[in-house]
């Protein structure tokens, strides 16, 4: 298991390299100069991993056998995304807008239109998509695009109102083109706009919807190369849909209404509906609403078909979020969206258009996520969404990398993970579960692991070109809300979010975790596959704030007092509480010996994963909240947590439960055993910054004293001697000398 620290590994090289670094600062500088062999052409940035929402996406696609979802986006991107831990990235080159996307269904293969006039086709069965084909027109935009299923045949329709067609094997054009002039002749005097619509009868693959923004619509036969049938309507069109038997279609309009047709009377709708306006009583036109930007008509074969619309809400709602809307029957569903929709897809059970299509579904691409909603369940759920798709649901507040783990470690966390079912959302699978989840692509599991201002810990899977998420944990569910004003002052020590993680210190081989947050607190987590209930939940409350007289005698003789039980490193002084402890002052109203969180004293269900082992917090003294902890530390093979702040640090051994160490900084200015030597004062040293104290008796001199920090942070790193565990374990005796070296660095 490797960690690495960029800081810190820069920091080492600069040191080397620099004379003035050098512990010999009086031999020649030519004496320590080293040869470079490193070049700056020998380093170059190279992007491993790829994170986060598709940045202004524009379109969406949905292959109903593959179950593949892709995203294209203004800038020119493509995402795939299938089962959780199937992700896939690609670029246009050009880096125009994707206005469009289509699959060839169960073929692999994806058609992309672009904002530049152009046209490609990706292979998707390959290792790393590629385009295969590219097509541009030069004359004409394109607007939409269509391509029937099990088709070789692709319409494009275009800004002039033409439709031209292409051959998908070869990515060429064909011959045949329907001119907006033959397909409109008579009905109208004027041009009819853009192509907005495009698709085939479900029962007759010779037969094409004609959707002009005008308002026209027209049924094209491509054998006799005419029109059949031609529906005028006087609201602009937005979008036109199917019904699977081919003989009616339904259009969304700018002034908020669905018309239903039957293609054999093209002189009036069979059905207009305003699904948000306002009826007037005395048979006059509803009032006009927003557009209806989108529709969509899917059938089931045991009830009343669903119409999901977007947009077409009253003018009246002022403020009122974007809004998807679900018609079932004489229900009306309005789901309110975070953001704005830009589009959506209803999920079938079946490919075929001609069969009744059983929605099950319904995608909702926004701008700034992915919603995805049940229709099988009353009152529409949305399923919990798998994908990361942004890492700073909550602010990221501290972060680790972890390289070369244990094998097993990935799908360990994966398992658990995957079990962890959030209140309120759909019972069901994630239905966009394509592809297979594996191993990525390098040779060795690396894992992210980041902290979160709301407390929560994420473990992500960076072995791929994508981050997955593994494993949430959420270490506020260990305290409890503070309700009562008392309780809040407590917290005065950050601003808000008390819970934020600050630092973390995890074993990958023994799977320890240990995390410390900004509320002084420090909780050690033991990770399991079975599921618990903590009765009680172990707590450790530690004084760390010392004054220069606390180590002195009262009678001013310059002799260690002996330690009070706060701030005693006996063992035998540092048991741990089981509940709880309650608020406590002095008579003079000042807060002493009062953690700034109340642990929770309810029993708590802890799920597979990562469980409560032990709480440790800092408590009050004298009035003063206790420093927040800047450094910490886990050793899994003896069971110790070292942490430390700018008032010294505190070695706790979690297996007993026990607090093995507890010193002040002034404590650790000199090397000899605290109880035994005398008082001085640290700005008297003249080392420099940095050093090793070794807690033995008489093991070091005046000259090897570290130096008094400046910057009010202490870092450091444990290392461990003779501390035997066999069996039955007992703390050691802190007076044995060879027991515990630490390694401080002010």
């Amino acid at each position: 298991m490797k960690k690495f620290n960029i800081r810190k590994v820069l920091d080492g090289l600069t040191a080397v390299s620099s004379p003035s670094a050098s512990p010999h600062a009086g031999a020649k500088e030519n004496d320590f100069i080293l040869p470079e062999t490193l070049q700056s052409e020998h380093f170059q940035l190279c992007k491993t991993v790829r994170h986060g929402f598709p940045y202004q996406p524009s379109s969406m696609a949905f292959d109903p056998v593959q179950k593949i979802l892709a995203i294209g986006t203004q800038s020119g991107a493509l995402r795939l995304f299938g089962r959780p831990g199937v992700e896939c990235y690609c670029q246009h080159e050009s880096g125009a807008a994707v206005i469009q996307l289509q699959f060839l269904i169960n073929e692999g293969a994806l058609v992309s239109a672009l904002a530049d006039d152009s046209i490609h086709l990706w292979n998707l069965r390959q290792k790393r998509p590629a385009v295969l084909h590219s097509l541009k027109f030069n004359r004409e935009r394109i607007t939409f695009c269509h391509l029937p299923f099990q088709s070789k045949w692709l319409y494009v329709g275009t800004e002039r109102g033409n439709i031209h067609i292409v051959n998908v094997e070869s990515f060429t054009l064909s011959g045949y083109t329907i001119m907006w002039n033959k397909a409109i002749e008579l009905s109208s005097k004027a041009h009819p706009g853009p192509v907005v619509h495009i698709s085939d009868n479900p029962m007759d693959e010779g037969k094409l919807i004609i959707g002009f923004e005008s308002g026209i619509v027209v049924l094209w036969d491509l054998k006799s190369k005419k029109a059949d049938y031609r529906y005028t309507y006087d609201e602009a069109i937005h979008s036109v849909a199917w019904h699977h038997e081919g003989k009616q279609f339904i259009c969304s309009h700018s002034d908020g209404t669905l018309t239903i047709w039957n293609i054999k009377s093209p002189a009036k709708p069979a059905q207009t509906i305003t699904p948000h306006g306002k009826q007037p009583k005395d048979g006059k036109k509803p009032e006009p609403c927003k557009p209806i930007l989108k529709v969509e008509y899917k059938t089931t074969r045991a009830g009343d078909p669903f119409m999901v619309l977007s947009g077409g809400l009253s003018y009246d709602t002022v403020g009122r979020r974007p809004c998807l809307t679900v018609m079932h029957g004489k229900s009306t569903a309005v789901l309110e969206m975070d953001y704005p929709i830009v589009d959506f897809l209803t999920l079938c059970e079946t490919p075929y258009p001609n069969d009744f299509q059983e929605p099950y579904a319904v995608v909702v691409l926004l701008e700034k996520d992915l919603v995805v909603i049940d229709l099988a369940q009353n009152g529409y759920p949305i399923f919990e969404n798998p994908y990361p798709l942004t890492i700073h649901e909550s602010p990221v507040t501290c972060c680790e990398y972890v390289a070369d783990c244990p094998v097993d470690l990935v799908p360990a966390l994966y398992s658990v993970g995957s079990r962890q079912k959030r209140q309120g959302y759909s019972k069901k699978e994630w239905p966009i579960s394509g592809g297979n989840w594996g191993q990525g692509t390098q040779s060795y599991p690396e894992i992210i692991i980041t902290g979160h201002a709301d407390g929560s810990v994420k473990f992500w899977d960076a072995s791929a070109i994508m981050l997955q998420v593994l494993y949430k944990l959420k270490t506020a569910k260990v305290f409890e809300k503070a309700r009562s004003k008392e309780e809040k002052a407590h917290t005065e020590i950050v601003d808000e979010d008390p819970f934020a993680i600050q630092l973390m210190a995890w074993c990958p081989d023994s799977r320890m975790l240990c995390v410390a947050g900004v509320s002084a607190h420090v909780i050690i987590y033991r990770f399991s596959k079975q599921e618990v209930m903590t009765e009680v939940i172990q707590l450790l409350e530690v004084r760390l704030q010392y004054e220069l007289n606390d180590l002195e005698s009262p009678e001013g003789d310059q002799t260690p007092a002996p330690p009070t039980p706060n701030t005693s490193p006996s063992p035998q002084n540092a048991a741990p509480h089981t509940h709880p402890s309650t608020s406590s002052s002095s008579s003079d109203g000042i807060r002493d010996n009062v953690p700034c969180l109340k642990v929770r004293s309810s029993p708590l269900k802890q799920s597979p994963g990562y469980q409560v082992e032990l709480v440790v917090q800092l408590v009050w003294v004298s009035g003063e909240p206790p420093q927040q902890i800047s450094s910490l530390a886990i050793n899994s093979s003896y069971g110790l947590v070292v942490f430390g702040n700018t008032n010294g640090l505190v070695v706790v051994d979690y297996l007993q439960k026990t607090v093995l160490l507890n010193l002040s900084t002034v404590e650790l200015y000199g090397s000899s055993d605290p109880y035994q030597r005398q008082p001085r004062s640290p700005r008297k040293s003249r080392q420099p910054s940095g050093g090793l104290c070794d807690i033995n008796e008489g093991s070091a001199t005046s000259e090897d004293r570290c130096k008094s920090p400046t910057s009010g942070n202490m870092t450091f790193s444990a290392c461990y001697g003779s501390l035997s565990r066999p069996g039955s374990i007992t703390p050691p005796k802190l007076t044995t000398p060879d027991s515990i070296f630490l390694i401080c660095s002010f």
